[in-house]
């Protein structure tokens, strides 16, 4: 009994030090944008608190996909990530214990997550620019930029539904309400505010000119 069960707490207490390392680095990557957005932003009194909030996601968004899914794309065409060592591996080898596909380069994810990179991560410095400067297809580019964001949520789980799930692991609550939910959903409720804010900006402004 005590051969067995001292693996098992040692596969136990690596898992639970690679989860804090995890949750650790997403909080260095959020004051990593809370920093870039007060150098950005913190003197600019006329920009709105919401838009200051907006470009403080966007720096956000823009720093993860630009590094965390990066190193996973990068992890991925080269091999896999269950195959590959390191900060990153070892982060996402945690992720993958809730999904399985993250850890084997499945070809939707990984192409999913190309897209996330190669497009979404530069479209937020578009975004944040023409917020900053004040331009005028700062909402065309907003639009764009969460049409994807939405989307790409989609892609990612659409497809495992669909199927049953079968690649999900939620027999955790760490796994279904921290990586599972809470790091999927906030990519699809504040890209659908944005959204919705691109939306009021643009038609609301149009209707009342055509009532006058």
């Amino acid at each position: 009994t005590t051969c067995v069960t001292r693996p098992l707490q040692t596969q136990k207490d690596m898992s639970e030090s690679i989860a804090v390392k995890a949750l650790g680095f997403a909080g260095l990557q959020a004051l990593a944008a809370v920093a870039v957005t007060f150098l950005l932003v913190g003197k600019r009194h006329k920009l709105s608190v919401v838009d200051k909030l907006v470009v403080l996601w966007l720096v956000y968004v823009a720093i993860v996909h630009l590094t965390l899914e990066a190193m996973f794309v990068y992890l991925s065409l080269t091999g896999t990530v269950n195959a590959s060592s390191g900060l990153f591996a070892e982060i996402w080898q945690e992720y993958a214990r809730a999904d399985f596909r993250w850890g084997v380069s499945d070809s939707t994810i990984v192409t999913m997550e190309m897209w996330t990179v190669l497009f979404n991560g530069p479209m937020c410095a578009v975004v944040i620019y023409a917020i900053v400067t004040d331009k005028p297809y700062r909402h065309f580019a907003q639009i764009v930029l969460n049409v994807c964001e939405v989307y790409g949520g989609w892609i990612t789980f659409g497809p495992e539904w669909i199927t049953g799930s079968k690649n999900l692991d939620t027999s955790s609550p760490l796994y279904t309400w921290v990586y599972l939910f809470f790091f999927n959903f906030i990519w699809v409720i504040f890209p659908a505010l944005l959204l919705l804010q691109s939306f009021l900006a643009t038609a609301v402004p149009r209707t009342k000119k055509h009532k006058n």
